[in-house]
Order: C-alpha cells, then structure tokens, then sequence
C-alpha cells in the first residue's frame, strides 16, 4: 500500500491533540488542508479514523490502533532525527532516559551532573517508571536506555551489567525486640511487613528468594514508593523492605535499625537496556559508557 508519509504525518498531530485545528497549527497549514488530507487517508485505508461531532473529533477503533502504530514510528523518526543533529560536537540534542525514582535520586545524580557539565546543550530527559514500564517505554521509543531491575525477560532489549544493590529489612524502636540479634526469615514474616508493590520486579526476586527459603508473606502494606516505605517504617507502622541506601540516613541518626536476618536477600543487579538493533545517538552512547566504565 502506497500512502504518502505526510498523510501519516498529518493524521498523527491530529490523532494526538484530538483537534484538526490545532493540528494544522503545529503544521503551519488550513485546517481545510487537514480535514482533506484525513479523507485522503480513510479513502486509502477504507476506513473510518475519526468520529466527527460539530467542532470535536475522537478516534475510531481502527483509528486508535493506526494510532499506536503510527505513534511509534514517529518517535523513532524523531529519535533518528535526533541522532543527525547531535553528531557536531554534541551542540544540540537529547537523552532520554528511564529509570525508577530510587535508583535516579541514590544512584544517577551524581552521573547526570557530570554529563550535564561536560555537554551543557545536550537536554537530558528523565522519565521515571517502574521496570516493567520502563521496557515498555524503550519498545515504543519513547526513551533512548533505561534502567532496570534484573532479569529482563524481553528478547528485543539489550541489556548492560550497571550495579549490584542490597535491600534490607529495617524497623523503629517500637519493634526493639527484633535489634542487635539474627533474626529467622520465618519469624520476621510473622510481622506487619511493608513492601513494594506485587507487580514489581523488585518484589518478585524477593518473594522467589523467600519462597525457595519456605516462606510465604502476606504484607501489611503495599507501596509503589521506596522513600515512602522508610517513612512508613519510622512511625512503626511495620518492618519495611527497602534499599540500603534509602535508609541509611535514618539508621545513623537512630531513627531506624536494620534488621540481620539468618539470610540475607540477593543483591539486585540493575542494567543498563536498550532496544536491539536500534542504534543511539552519539549523546546517549557517552553517557552509557560514564555509566559502565564509572
């Protein structure tokens, strides 16, 4: 099938702001140009894109899955785009980068700051998600690499070895009775444990490591938020699991202690993915190698 791309073009603008004219704004062309250019492409496909109500339109079902297609190519467009104005000495551009608000504030700052004064006018975009969202971002091209908690079970992504992590379980004073000796994994769970989410993939390692040890957890509370689990924990609502070094803070201060348990849960691995066979600009390529060769 043989549709010109500025049909495509047009379709996407419209699709995305729900709106003919502000499509034609961004385009810089009639509004008559746009609703033309749509008919064009119905006519072509041979079918319905838009529903038309006086000034609003929406989106077919066959609108919105050209829609999801359509989107994606575009932002690769936009990416390779990208990658041709960056290749004179980094002057212009963008990264975009998925990564979870932990790992971002206790772990990529100090490599954002570094690159940030080194390529001062190359935009840096950070996007934070959960893992799972992020790989999702990466295959719509919607981010140039992300990071992710390991293993990936994803054969389009591409995955590079960053850092290893530890969680611990911590608790306040009101749970004194569990410092200062090695706790059983068996005795801890009978406890109101605070834990990420079920659908991460943080969560997941932690209760297959659990569960190879014969324990079966049911926490207290559920959180998308690492920062939040060590508050929760500092007013005793329950023995939080969490990143060391979200807690640090509080366990010098003694405001939190971490619990030692008869084992200790694997480190995490976080690594640096990318899709495959998609090549990166010229800026994210640099930053991925301050990131390994740290």
């Amino acid at each position: 099938m043989d549709i010109n791309f500025e049909l495509y073009k047009i379709f996407y603008y419209a699709a995305k702001h729900q709106s003919f004219s502000e499509a034609a704004d961004k385009l810089f062309i009639s509004q008559s140009a746009v609703s033309q250019a749509i008919k064009n492409l119905e006519s072509k496909l041979g079918e319905q894109l838009f529903f038309r109500k006086k000034r609003k339109i929406s989106l077919t079902r066959e609108g919105e899955l050209l829609f999801k297609h359509i989107e994606q190519a575009y932002n690769f467009i936009r990416s390779a785009e990208s990658k041709f104005s960056e290749m004179k000495n980094l002057d212009a551009g963008e990264v975009r980068v998925g990564v979870s608000d932990t790992v971002c504030k206790y772990f990529l700052i100090p490599y954002l700051e570094k690159f940030n004064n080194n390529y001062p006018k190359i935009k840096i975009q950070v996007i934070n998600r959960t893992s799972s969202q992020i790989l999702e971002l990466l295959n719509h091209g919607l981010v140039d690499f992300g990071i992710a908690t390991l293993p990936v079970d994803d054969k389009n992504i591409e995955v590079k070895n960053f850092i290893s992590v530890e969680d611990i379980f911590v608790a306040c004073h009101k749970f004194s009775e569990l410092k200062d000796r090695t706790v059983t994994l068996r005795e801890l769970s009978e406890y109101p444990l605070l834990m990420l989410e079920k659908g991460s993939t943080t969560r997941r390692n932690i209760e297959e490591f659990l569960i190879k040890k014969g324990i079966d957890i049911a926490p207290e509370i559920e959180l998308e938020d690492i920062d939040l689990l060590v508050e929760f924990a500092k007013i005793g609502l329950g023995v939080s699991c969490v990143l060391r070094e979200s807690a640090l803070e509080d366990i010098q201060h003694n405001q939190l202690f971490e619990i030692h348990t008869e084992y200790k849960l694997p480190l995490r691995k976080l690594g640096i993915c990318t899709v495959k066979n998609v090549p990166l600009s010229r800026a994210a390529s640099i930053m991925i190698d301050n990131l390994i060769n740290k």
